[in-house]
């Protein structure tokens, strides 16, 4: 590996000769890997939750790992738990497309615009601090998710869940980086790589036993006595840890307007792929309406490009911004100066799309299982479950595979068979496919999503200098979860795209119905299976909304094989380096 990396500004002489961390996830941006283990003055002895000074040796430790791993999965499992629910959600609350897609997209989309600069907070205020305040909050907001009589009520509540993960996430990691060393670590690490893998997986199944037992609420309620739990654990056995006092004179600055900037543009980006059904891709369809305004494009133009035009100016002002601030030796919330590693900015491109392509089949495919083929909501978390036994067992085997052929191999393996299964897929679905085939193609799936996802991050951070793991770290969470709602937004605009066209030839009755078809996002189907409606209507429409799905999924396949291409960019890099 060459030597000739690029190092932060401000970077000491310590730091950039610290021991490196062993491969895995690390602190989220700011984290100093020069300063000590013990992370910042301890609390007195006798006080509940207090450290000693070196958390390493904490006898504690071990149980705040599972207290921490308790908190991530809560966040985890919530970003795909609502994935099989949501057509139940779709028929109680009345929600068209775009409503649904905000429930889904709300979430990740604050999660990623808020983790660079939470991140930072809890490296001052206090990580212990910032885990607590966030579970507090995730309570609060699930409590709100569950009580929702409409659409604003329900995408409001999951928009405060999205402050409590982005509160939590780097918590854990920062928590985990500063309490365990050597070879806990990274067993540690394993345990957090585990969660993250494996309550993804879990949530459709989990979702589907909530809404199918008792009601879609209780998918929310879950959360209530599990995060009560979890702050009593942290106030019992998990230690305070922040970032070490900086030397006298050196500026400490938070980026606040780098933050804001970076928000926009996230925010911006999504808003107009989620609202491009309804307000039309150029020309106006309709008007955008928030609250009492009625707002119009300009001169018979959509706002969907206006707001495209202002997501990607302001991305470019965040860009330069972060560029003006390293090089006068500020903090920043992005450290461009790791894209100038050849596999670290490939393997972003890669976690970006690769999520792309997942998070819009976990979107698009629970719709088709419940509305065209009627299964229950449990039904359809048992077929989806079928991912994450394959994810399961590939992810058990992955650590022997990348030693055989190496991480970056394993990744193009793992990818290999996601780009399969999707593809299959997108073939497959049809008004009348077999449940076993779905199974079989889903568990291909989860094989590689198994391989993929647990040598990704490993591979893209290899290279990172351990001053700046953290940033790293933060950055990739940051892509990641952008990925993630990039992936709802595009993955339901192809649906509508599909369905738009598909309805056109819609006939007889079934033409009646066509536009009910998109804006209900399919379930109307289930309403009219309940009326008794003629089957020769009903084929129609599981026709057109199949259709509709094989579209969107092949939005995803392509996507992954995007990810493929840029993993075997990575693999090369990895070689040269």
């Amino acid at each position: 590996m060459t030597n000739s990396r690029p190092t932060r500004p401000g970077a000491t002489a310590s730091a950039a000769s610290a021991p490196h961390t062993p491969v895995g996830p690390a602190a989220p941006a700011g984290t100093r890997p020069a300063a000590p283990a013990g992370t910042g003055p301890a609390a007195p002895a006798g006080t509940r939750g207090a450290a000693p000074a070196d958390p390493s040796t904490d006898p504690r430790r071990w149980k705040a790992l599972g207290v921490l791993a308790a908190g991530l999965a809560l966040i985890v499992i919530d970003g795909s738990i609502v994935a099989v629910s949501l057509p139940t959600i779709i028929g109680d609350l009345d929600l068209d497309l775009t409503d649904a897609q905000w429930v889904s997209t709300s979430y990740a989309v604050v999660l990623s615009a808020l983790l660079l600069i939470t991140g930072r907070l809890g490296d001052r205020i206090g990580r212990r601090t910032l885990f607590l305040a966030g579970v507090a909050l995730f309570v609060i907001a699930s409590v709100l998710a569950a009580m929702a009589g409409g659409a604003a009520a329900l995408i409001a509540a999951r928009l405060l869940q999205g402050v409590g993960g982005a509160l939590i996430l780097p918590s854990t990691l920062s928590t985990v980086n500063a309490t365990f060393r050597g070879s806990e670590r990274a067993a540690a690490f394993g345990v957090w790589g585990a969660v993250m893998a494996g309550a993804a997986a879990l949530g459709p199944l989990l979702g589907g036993w909530l809404t199918s037992s008792f009601s879609w609420p209780w998918i929310f309620l879950v959360n209530v006595p599990i995060g009560l739990l979890v702050i009593a654990g942290t106030l019992a056995w998990v230690g305070e840890t922040r970032e070490a006092p900086r030397p006298r004179g050196e500026r400490r600055d938070l980026d606040v307007m780098g933050a804001l900037l970076s928000a926009l543009a996230l925010g911006s980006l999504v808003f107009a792929i989620v609202e491009s059904t309804t307000l039309g891709w150029w020309a106006e369809k309709a008007p955008l309406e928030i609250g009492g305004l009625t707002i119009h494009g300009p001169v018979g133009l959509s706002l969907t490009p206006v707001l495209l035009l202002v997501g990607l100016l302001a991305l470019a002002a965040f860009l330069l911004r972060e560029r003006h601030r390293g090089a006068a030796g500020r903090e920043v919330l992005l450290d461009l100066s790791l894209f100038r590693l050849p596999a670290f900015a490939w393997g972003n491109l890669t976690a970006g799309t690769v999520a792309i392509g997942e998070f819009g089949l976990l979107f698009v495919l629970p719709l088709y299982l419940v509305n065209v083929l009627a299964l229950g909501t449990l039904q359809a978390g048992l077929v989806l479950a079928a991912m994450a036994g394959g994810a399961f067992l590939s992810g058990m085997a992955a650590r022997h595979l990348a030693a055989a052929i190496g991480a970056p191999g394993t990744v193009l393996v793992g990818l290999g068979l996601e780009v399969l299964g999707v593809g299959v897929l997108a073939l497959l679905l049809g008004p009348a496919t077999p449940i076993a085939l779905l199974v079989a193609t889903l568990v291909v799936y989860g094989l590689g999503l198994g391989l993929a996802s647990a040598q990704l991050t490993s591979t893209v951070l290899a290279p990172v200098p351990p001053e700046q793991s953290g940033q790293g770290s933060a950055t990739q969470s940051t892509v990641r979860q952008l990925g993630t709602a990039l992936g709802t937004a595009i993955s339901g605009a192809l649906l509508a795209a599909g369905l738009s066209a598909r309805t056109d030839a819609l006939t007889g009755d079934a033409a009646r119905y066509g536009q009910a078809l998109t804006d209900s996002a399919g379930s109307i189907l289930t309403q009219l299976r309940t009326q008794g409606t003629a089957s020769s209507t009903l084929d129609q429409l599981g026709v057109a909304f199949a259709d509709g799905s094989r579209i969107a999924m092949a939005g995803s396949a392509g996507f992954l094989l995007l990810g493929l291409v840029g993993a075997l960019a990575v693999a090369r890099s990895a070689r040269q380096e």
